[in-house]
């Protein structure tokens, strides 16, 4: 009996890394991507909360081989440096312009289909199936903002920087560039490229991290932005197979996006197996990867909702920022969801 195809919708990390699982157990595979490679995008490329058993099972270790390890990140309230902490377990830096690129090379190498500048209906759900699309639009008061910065001096290897109605974060990625990524309310700036980004530092009270960004070159290729984003706090899906952030968006100031992408590969992937090779039909296959994906994202989803305004509103930065120099903040129970 020939295996049951799998059709993916969306080639990030979620749909190549699930896609290259499926061809190494010769699975007929094919992955549906609206855009080309290698491409930037807007993410915060820093990885928290991948733990060893996703690795193995995706089979990623070659791939994030040279990925920067960074310990600590300093926090910065407005101007002022609040904080140097210690990560409980190293975050990786690596772009996902390089980190896209080869697992598309490594799925295409495995005798998988990849057809790029392809979109799908959404609507079109049949068996065998499944979704890893990206972000699903959300409200459009939100902006995020991301280009690439070279050899701009860092407090530590990751920053993070509260601002009015935004944070920006600061990660050391390979080729001695720096990862500049924010998420912002949006206003009505009249600038483009990096002078849009350095425009929405100074409207957030960022003045500083303004100026050394205007004192650094750029590589211009990487400013890309993306609008109308929405963070969810619970997964809801039952009629379809929805993976990475088609299933759900954790707020980006935790640095798991990445890591929620692998693990929601990681999770579908024994049962798809299991569908192509016929030991499983497809509403159970449905309703397994769906229940452990609730399972294992519910509580993560809800604490970083949780403490996602503390980020953003001014007020409430304030009680962050005093929480975090008394060591009071509850970061490592945080740190020991998102795993």
């Amino acid at each position: 009996m020939n295996p049951r195809p799998i059709e993916i919708v969306g080639g990030g990390l979620a749909g190549l890394s699930l896609g290259l699982a499926l061809r190494r157990a010769e699975v007929p595979t094919t992955i549906f991507e609206a855009g080309k490679y290698p491409r930037h995008r807007v993410c915060g490329e820093f990885i928290t909360g991948l733990a060893a058993p996703t690795i193995q099972r995706l089979g990623l270790a070659p791939f994030l081989a040279d990925a920067l390890q960074h310990r600590e990140i300093a926090w910065f309230m407005r101007e002022k440096r609040v904080r140097i902490q210690s990560l409980p377990s190293p975050a990786l830096g690596l772009s996902r312009y390089v980190l896209d690129a080869r697992l598309a090379e490594a799925f295409c190498a495995a005798g998988g289909i990849l057809q790029g500048q392809t979109r799908i209906a959404e609507a079109a759900a049949p068996a065998g199936r499944v979704f890893a699309m990206g972000r699903r639009r959300g409200r459009p008061t939100w902006l995020g903002l991301k280009i690439h910065a070279i050899d701009l001096p860092l407090a530590r290897e990751l920053e993070l920087h509260l601002g009015d109605q935004a944070y920006v974060g600061l990660s050391r990625i390979e080729g001695g560039q720096v990862n500049v990524c924010g998420l912002f309310r949006r206003r009505e700036l009249g600038a483009k490229g990096a002078g849009l980004l350095v425009g929405y530092l100074q409207a957030a009270g960022l003045g500083e991290l303004a100026s050394r960004l205007n004192q650094a070159a750029f590589d211009p290729a990487s400013f890309c932005a993306v609008a109308a984003l929405g963070f969810d706090r619970q997964v809801f899906c039952s009629d379809r197979v929805q993976l990475g952030d088609a299933c759900a968006m954790i707020p980006p100031f935790t640095g798991n996006g990445m890591a929620m992408a692998f693990q929601s590969a990681q999770i579908a992937v024994d049962p798809l197996i299991a569908y192509a090779q016929g030991a499983a039909e497809w509403p159970e296959t449905m309703r397994k990867i769906n229940r452990e994906i609730r399972a294992r994202f519910r509580v993560r989803l809800a604490s970083a909702s949780a403490l996602h305004p503390y980020f953003l509103q001014p007020k409430r930065q304030q009680w962050l920022s005093l929480l975090n120099r008394a060591r009071l903040l509850p970061l490592r129970p945080l740190y020991a969801a998102l795993h």
